[in-house]
Parts: structure tokens; C-alpha cells; sequence
């Protein structure tokens, strides 16, 4: 067994835990949507056709934020197509997905659905193929009072009430040559400046995220962020980061080891910002975005190509998550966690079904993929502050990363509920870690809780007929002392959450 060793200080805090963290996504993008969170004629369906099933499962995961209606789609939607009496909306062709968008759910559905599922909206606007006038549009649409013609237009729409979206969108990976209407990035910043200057004419409060690169491994990568920040700078809020990971060709210590590509990501994207501010002589602080990032296996699909018609909310990125991916899911929250002091928000892409942690059936079941369950306990044990961890561990040895501690480790306090939760991962495939764990300057007196995920097959996943083969175990091997060292055996390849109290 190896062992490693944390230590905890309540004098060295990162910053408060920010609940944008625990955002997801949803966009028009196979069956995320349609039979995902949307299906008039399932059992389980409610007065506005959305499945209840869903809707209980997003509230069980602590989903905080949600992004739409895109993503790659966003870059060519007319958000005018989505709104008004269904039965008048044109279906388009949707030319990120090679689908039909039916426009059967639209701007006001999304935002019931948001309100019943209890997250915050965050609304992108189409930069691709429109710009300033399109993005006045949707936001006096949505959210001024009334007295003008869209917003009038709202309310004969049956919306009384403003939206008031407050989190807006930019457009959507302009930087890659997929993406309708790809732009460089002097083209892009400026569009963006013109888009957010004139938003802000609207309503000064707003926040808004530009557009960062769809990937680190991009050729512009870097220099994107720093020329679109030098156009931008004085009118957004936040710069966005995008990350996909997957195991590639069984390379499963690397895989483990993802959260230290997305540490370099942000890393790097804040010195970038850091950069512009300095250049510029400003104060301001630049926040990031993380509004895409989770296990994709892109690859895969890549391979499956392009259907050869246009059909309506095809079976698309349909992962099947496993245990190994859940892991990585807990690895990739506690990089988020850890770097709360310019990650303003985060959202795992996507919800349901398209590479989703939730999986539904039309007109059956919904269920928890592996994934799900990292996310959904760190949302619900993470409040307070975000504390840095002292961490002194093994490497691993990686043929992407090189060597990399075997074990990673995060944690949060809350002083008024006298809370401690700890988030850890154990990267090695052959070994168990014994970690002992140093919280007495904060003086623990009780372990609530301690689960985690692992398993000895790293490719086993809940399926529609299996849907809890893999789900949080209890780790009994958590002994707290009466001084406030507490050990802990990490199983190999495991993510492992623990809450402990400090009253009796």
C-alpha cells in the first residue's frame, strides 16, 4: 500500500465555494432535448411536456446553471424560430448536427423548464452567422418589462413577466473552423466588443462571457485569448475554456490523470488574462468560464461519421460512462474547486443523454450514469470555502503528463455549519493509498459521511436495465482521532468524498 499525507488550514482559503460551479448544458443536439427533457407524449410528462423523471434527477444532482440553447448549434439558430404558437414555428435545418430542428422547444420552454428544475439560465447568443442587432433582439425580448415590440411581443406570447437572464453568452468556439461563422480572433474580439458594449446599453449589469478556445491543444491557443481579450477586455466579465478528455488507446494512468491538463488549461488561460490587464494597466480581473468540460469520447463518434438525411433528434454522442470516467468526472471537480478564485462558472456538457450523466429512453426510463454521482455529492458537500490542500503523495508515472501525483485532493469549510468535506482521487491502477489526513487546525470531531467510486472493473457502467451497478459505497476504513488526524485507504483507481463535523 502507499500512503500520502493532507493537510488542511482554515488560514489558507482559496475563496467561497461558488455555486456556478455545479452548472451543466443543454443544447438542441441529438436527444438532449427532444426525449431528453422533453417529451409531450411520455407517461411521465407534465402540463408543459417535460419529463418528470428528468426534472427529478437534475434537482437530485445539484445542477446549479445551465447553459443553451448551445454549443455548436448556437452559431446558426434564429432564437425567433422558438418562440410564439408551436404550430406556426419552421422547422430548419440545423447544419451543426446534421439534423431538423423542430423548434417545438424553444427560448419560453427552456426557461419553465429551467425555473421547475430550480438552475439558473445562461443564455449564448448567436455569433456565427448574426451579431449585434440579432443579440439587442433576444435579450429586449426576453428581458425588458414591456412597452416595446418584443417585449410586447413576449407577453402576447403568454410571458408576462421578464426573463431577466443575467449570464449571457458570447457566441460559441468561433476559434474553430467546425463552427458556422468562424472568425479570427481580431475579427471575433471586436464582434464580440460591438455585441457587449451595445448589450450593456440595455442593462449595465449584465455578465458576459466571451468566447476562449475550443481546446488548449488548438494552434491558436493562447494567442486567441490574449487578442480577443485586447478587443474585449473593458466590456466582458469572463473568458471561456472548453475540455473533453477520453482514455486513448489504453492508456488509463494518463486518463487518470486528466485534471492536470485542465490545471495547465486554466493555468494558462488566467496568465493570458493576467497578461492583457497588466498590458492594459487595469485592475480588473478577467473570471473564466468553464463552460464545457467533461469525458467525451470523441474519437468514437468522429469514426461513426455523418448521418446521410436529416433526422430529428438522432442518437448522437451517446456515451455509455464507467467507472474509470466517474473517477476522472471527481478529478476534473476538484481542479474546478480548487481554482474557485477565478472559476466563475462550470458547466458539465451535456445533461441528459448526449454525453450526459443522466440517460433516458423515449417513452421509458431515465437513469444515473457513473458519472453522475461524483457530481451530484460534490455539489451537495461542498459549501463554505474552498481550502488550498497541502498534499505530499507518489507520482505516477504517464506517457502524457509524465510524472503525476497519485494522489489529488480538495476541500471545502464551512464555519457555520462547522462542515468539513474533502474530495480525493487515487490515480494508481495498481495500489491502494492510505492517506492521513491533518485537519487539526480546524479540529474535526466526527466523521458524517465517507463514499466513494471504485470498482474492479474500471469499464463497468449502469445501463437501462442495470441502472445501479455502479453507485457510491461507503468507505469504512475513515478513523478520525480525538486530535484531528484522520486516516483514510483509497482504493486504486477511486474517487473518494468525505464530510466530517467539527461539533460532537
Amino acid at each position: 500500500m502507499l500512503n500520502a499525507t493532507v493537510t488542511l488550514d482554515p488560514a489558507f482559503r482559496v475563496a467561497p465555494v461558488n455555486r456556478r460551479t455545479f452548472g451543466s448544458f443543454v443544447e438542441h443536439l441529438g436527444r438532449c432535448v427532444y426525449t431528453g427533457i422533453f417529451e409531450p407524449d411520455h407517461p411521465l410528462a407534465d402540463e408543459d411536456g417535460l419529463r418528470k423523471d428528468v426534472l427529478d434527477l437534475t434537482r437530485e444532482m445539484g445542477v446549479s446553471l445551465v447553459r443553451y440553447p448551445g454549443g455548436n448549434f448556437v452559431s446558426g439558430y434564429r432564437w425567433e424560430d422558438g418562440v410564439g404558437p408551436v404550430a406556426e414555428r419552421p422547422r430548419r435545418l440545423d447544419l451543426a448536427w446534421h439534423s431538423t430542428e423542430t423548434n417545438e422547444f424553444g427560448l419560453n420552454e427552456f426557461a419553465r423548464w429551467a425555473a421547475k428544475a430550480g438552475v439558473e439560465p445562461m443564455m449564448a447568443v448567436n455569433l456565427g452567422t448574426r451579431g449585434v442587432q440579432e443579440a439587442l433582439d433576444i435579450l429586449e425580448y426576453s428581458n425588458h418589462p414591456s412597452g416595446t415590440r418584443l417585449s410586447d411581443l413576449r407577453r402576447r406570447h403568454g410571458v408576462a413577466d421578464p426573463h431577466g437572464f443575467a449570464l449571457w453568452c458570447l457566441g460559441n468556439e468561433l476559434d474553430g473552423p467546425w463552427q458556422i461563422g468562424h472568425k479570427t480572433a481580431r475579427e471575433y474580439g471586436r464582434l464580440a466588443a460591438e455585441t457587449a458594449r451595445a448589450m450593456r446599453m440595455i442593462d449595465p449589469n449584465l455578465e458576459l462571457v466571451a468566447c476562449g478556445s475550443s481546446s488548449s491543444s488548438m494552434p491558436t491557443f493562447g494567442s486567441w485569448e490574449a487578442d480577443v481579450l485586447d478587443e474585449a477586455f473593458d466590456y466582458v466579465d469572463y473568458i471561456s475554456c472548453h475540455a473533453y478528455y477520453q482514455e486513448h488507446d489504453g492508456d488509463m494512468a494518463s486518463f487518470l490523470a486528466s485534471a492536470v491538463d485542465m490545471d495547465h488549461f486554466i493555468g494558462s488561460v488566467v496568465a493570458t488574462a493576467d497578461y492583457v490587464a497588466a498590458k492594459k494597466k487595469s485592475r480588473k480581473r478577467i473570471g473564466i468560464s468553464f463552460d464545457e468540460w467533461n469525458v467525451w469520447y470523441q474519437t468514437a463518434h468522429r469514426d461513426a461519421g455523418n448521418p446521410v438525411d436529416w433526422p430529428v433528434a438522432p442518437r448522437l454522442l451517446e456515451d455509455e460512462y464507467n467507472v474509470a470516467d466517474a473517477v476522472v468526472v471527481g478529478n476534473l471537480l476538484i481542479s474546478l474547486l480548487r481554482h474557485s478564485d477565478r472559476v466563475a462558472a462550470a458547466c458539465q456538457a451535456q445533461l441528459v443523454n448526449v454525453i450526459g450523466p443522466i440517460r433516458s429512453e423515449p417513452g421509458g426510463s431515465a437513469w444515473r450514469q457513473t458519472t453522475f454521482h461524483p457530481f451530484a455529492i460534490t455539489s451537495r458537500l461542498a459549501t463554505g470555502d474552498v481550502l488550498q490542500a497541502e498534499i505530499t503523495s507518489p507520482a505516477t508515472d504517464t506517457q502524457r503528463f509524465g510524472d503525476v501525483p497519485v494522489v489529488d485532493a480538495v476541500a471545502t469549510y464551512d464555519d457555520d455549519a462547522g462542515d468539513i468535506s474533502v474530495f480525493l482521487v487515487n490515480r494508481s491502477t495498481a495500489d491502494d493509498v492510505q492517506v492521513d489526513l491533518d485537519a487539526r487546525a480546524i479540529g474535526p470531531r466526527r466523521v458524517v459521511e465517507a463514499v466513494g467510486i471504485h470498482g474492479d472493473d474500471l469499464y463497468a457502467s449502469n445501463t437501462e436495465t442495470a441502472p445501479d451497478r455502479i453507485t457510491p459505497q461507503p468507505n469504512t476504513s475513515a478513523r478520525l482521532d480525538d486530535g484531528g488526524r484522520l486516516s483514510v485507504t483509497l482504493p486504486k483507481a477511486s474517487w473518494t468524498a468525505l464530510r466530517l463535523s467539527t461539533t460532537a
